[in-house]
């Protein structure tokens, strides 16, 4: 959805309608999660994707048709038995879809939703899919207000509350009610789609690794910040756009920043005055993924030089050390490459094996 955001928001400020499909339920090795997101605007413009190209086709039309008639689908496309090559998932996977028309009459929540996302401020936006309740009736909630309408004070009122505690955790999927927002019936689903702001990642170290672990962040969706207590080092010059760069010791930076669950702490400092600190800090609070450049004789001190700093064996098992998988990287780029493949595989609980040798679903469930 970010990335459709720029010709949604232009459609939406024209006054144009537009059809917008949202994947709200998948099952198996569905190719994209709930949230991804496709839209149809004026002279069969299209953005987005929800498959990956297998129903892309069925659902322009479904957009064209919502657009044309007002009234929102629910669609789910999966593999056929009969026909492999017919409207399906060749993957064996299974999408459901809320197709629905978009224009500031039927959602005027639309638009502040929009600009709350591009401005990176934490926002979910609930809409009913199914049951006894308009479908595609929509309610943004943010962490202080709520706009739009389900169709009950009722529902309303519980979705809001279960909507602020998914953004919390930057967690999207359906929910179900009843028609008054009973918590114990499953008359009504609503789907949950949160806008949380970026993950971060924080790269501590300004070498020539650093540079293109940064690069490599910033096209994975995070919030990269690059730091080093090194002025020559640290300066914007030598790293992409949008990064940003901070000249401070690394632990005293890192002890006044928040992390959260998914935070990314890359330690390149590969030198003991910089990385000890630097870990004693990060591996007592909340992260995702900590992991540490260094050779195999490096990681060994380092570990000494941790245990004898009073870190315990807990907390020491969560340094991914040396960073990396095992691909064989000699540049810095594809060291890079070896970094966001383990904080990848770590996320979604990949094994980090060849496909050729695994069996089973490759898209696991979340």
């Amino acid at each position: 959805m970010r990335d459709l955001l720029p010709a949604l928001k232009r459609w939406y400020a024209a006054g144009v309608p537009f059809g917008l499909a949202t994947v709200v339920a998948t099952s198996r090795s569905a190719p994209r999660g709930p949230g991804a997101a496709m839209a149809v605007g004026p002279d069969d413009e299209v953005v987005g994707s929800v498959s990956g190209g297998c129903v892309e086709g069925a659902v322009f039309e479904l957009a064209q048709e919502v657009v044309a008639d007002g009234e929102p689908r629910l669609e789910t496309f999966g593999y056929s038995d009969e026909d492999a090559f017919a409207v399906g998932l060749t993957c064996g996977g299974e999408i459901t879809l809320l197709v629905r028309p978009v224009t500031a009459d039927l959602d005027p929540s639309f638009g502040a939703l929009a600009d709350s996302v591009a401005a990176g401020e934490p926002v979910t936006v609930a809409t009913v899919t199914d049951g006894p309740a308009p479908r595609g009736a929509s309610l943004a909630v943010w962490p202080d207000r709520v706009l739009g309408s389900l169709g009950t004070e009722g529902l309303d009122a519980a979705v809001a509350a279960d909507a602020r505690g998914e953004l919390a955790l930057g967690a999207t999927g359906l929910r179900h009610y009843g028609p008054h927002g009973e918590r114990r019936e499953d008359a009504v689903a609503v789907f949950l789609h949160s806008f949380a702001p970026p993950p971060r990642m924080l790269v501590f170290g300004a070498i020539d690794y650093a540079a293109a672990v940064a690069r490599i962040g910033d096209f994975l969706g995070y919030r990269v910040t690059v730091c080093d207590a090194r002025p020559v080092f640290a300066t914007p010059k030598r790293f992409p756009e949008g990064v940003e760069v901070v000249v401070d010791w690394p632990h005293r930076y890192l002890q006044s920043t928040g992390t959260d669950g998914r935070t990314v702490i890359c330690v390149l400092t590969h030198d003991p005055k910089f990385d000890v600190p630097l870990l004693q800090e990060a591996l007592r609070r909340p992260a995702a993924y900590i992991g540490a450049m260094g050779s195999r004789r490096t990681h060994d001190d380092r570990m000494r030089r941790l245990e004898e700093a009073g870190l315990t064996p807990a907390e020491l098992s969560r340094l991914r050390s040396p960073v990396g998988l095992d691909l064989g990287a000699r540049t810095p780029e594809e060291v890079a490459v070896s970094v966001a493949a383990e904080i990848v595989a770590l996320r979604w609980g990949g094994t980090g094996a060849p496909l050729t040798v695994t069996a089973g679903a490759i898209h696991t469930s979340p």
